[in-house]
């Protein structure tokens, strides 16, 4: 039966994923969702600024910041879902982005934007975390599988998003910009729509909260405490590391496309491309780079892999400050390439191994801090991309792939250690 799952096309694993029909319902509510923030992302900077009035320098502010707050997302949620369940804990995130984005519409004031802007982020974070959560328990061990069908789900969602909003953006009027927003909006309701269709996962957290070991209180056996992710050094640990294995995403949309422009004779009309080719390989690759990871062990010993691949980004990168326009076009494709390599990489590992080193009793609150990692690199990824890696020219890429190597190279030790001591 396994080998002939991993034999049948994309096709017909999207129509007979892990979790059957719950399974399924989830891959579409993941494209409806990721159609919305398709148009968000695409058309926020120009509302901001067309509709909002805000200046550039408000607009980065108010990016800033809402990343930030995007921080507090999955902690939260995780914490929620222990308590209340992860499919209502989702139909929540959904709704506070509904509520969040409508706001957005009547805000004329920088202040009040900010704030909505941020609770939209906040929720789009807890949804990200919830989204795994449920995933990793319909999908029970074929979680790697699921995680690849989910990125292509996601990766088409933020194609459509993109195409709508391109129809939007070509009108260019604020009406128009309106109805993007509005568009993003009804995603979302849709979303929970959808979500309030699927069943809680037969191993919920408010189920798990009652398993595992008890203690004697009084002569009487009560449950032992849920294990706490933050008073847990070693799992910190691996989120910190794991923050740092996220930096594809900010190389991709923030260092690559700004490197060639200031920094590279190659055509600036190469930048969509860089887009172009992430959609392509993700497509073309997911499934075949999830096939490497079917249990944590081999998680751990493909990390390095994410490392050399960035460090072959870095590299390529750097070589294209000072060649000619066609050498330094070709370097730059390259280096897309192995950052989406990277990004393929990144996706099934960090996911086989934020589950596999959390204790099931205790696993939405582990994975809503696992959640973090993405965030924080959300928030800090392209500040360091600007900041440092940028403005030091070729040294500051090399310097972020041997960097990002190294990390890759702790991560594996610490995984296997843990690993080790996982009964």
């Amino acid at each position: 039966m396994g080998e002939r799952t991993r034999g049948d096309g994309l096709l017909e694993q999207l129509r007979r994923p892990p979790g059957g029909r719950d399974g399924r319902a989830m891959l579409l509510t993941l494209f409806v969702d990721r159609t919305g923030t398709g148009v968000w992302a695409a058309a926020c900077v120009l509302y901001f600024t067309e509709v909002g009035r805000l200046t550039a320098a408000q607009v980065g502010l108010l990016l800033g910041v809402s990343s930030v707050a995007g921080i507090a997302g999955t902690p939260l949620a995780g914490r929620l879902a222990a308590s209340w369940g992860v499919r209502r804990v989702l139909i929540g995130c959904h709704l506070l982005r509904v509520a969040a984005l409508t706001a957005v519409l009547f805000c004329a004031a920088f202040i009040p934007l900010l704030l909505v802007v941020a609770l939209a982020t906040l929720g789009d974070r807890a949804a990200r975390a919830m989204e795994m959560l449920y995933a990793t328990e319909v999908a029970g061990e074929r979680r790697s599988a699921y995680r690849a069908l989910s990125r292509t789900s996601m990766n088409a969602g933020y194609a459509a998003g993109a195409g709508l909003a391109a129809l939007g953006l070509a009108v260019g009027t604020p009406a128009a910009y309106r109805v993007l927003v509005i568009a993003d909006v009804a995603s979302f309701l849709v979303a929970a729509a959808l979500v309030a269709t699927l069943r809680e996962p037969g191993r919920a957290a408010t189920a798990a909260a009652t398993d595992g070991p008890t203690a004697t209180v009084g002569g009487a056996a009560a449950p032992a405490p849920r294990p706490n992710p933050w008073r847990d050094a070693g799992y910190l640990r691996f989120v910190a590391l794991d923050a740092m294995l996220t930096i594809d995403d900010a190389i991709l949309n923030v260092g690559l496309p700004l490197w060639l422009i200031h920094s590279t004779r190659a055509p600036h009309a190469l930048v969509p491309a860089f887009l172009a080719i992430n959609t392509v390989v993700v497509v073309l690759a997911q499934l075949r780079v999830s096939a490497l990871v079917s249990t944590a062990r081999q998680a751990v010993r493909v990390v390095p892999l994410y490392g050399f691949a960035v460090l072959g980004c870095c590299a390529a990168a750097a070589l294209a400050h000072r060649t000619g326009p066609l050498p330094a076009s070709a370097l730059l494709l390259l280096a897309a390439v192995l950052v989406t390599l990277a990004e393929l990489i990144r996706s099934v590992v960090s996911w086989e191994l934020s589950v596999a080193l959390a204790p099931e009793r205790a696993r939405p609150e582990y994975l809503g801090v696992a959640g973090m990692a993405h965030s924080t690199e959300k928030a800090a990824g392209p500040l360091l991309l600007t900041g440092a890696v940028l403005a030091t020219g070729p040294l500051g890429w090399l310097t972020l792939g041997a960097a990002t190597t190294a990390a890759a190279y702790a991560q594996r030790r610490y995984g296997a250690i843990r690993l080790a001591l996982t009964p």
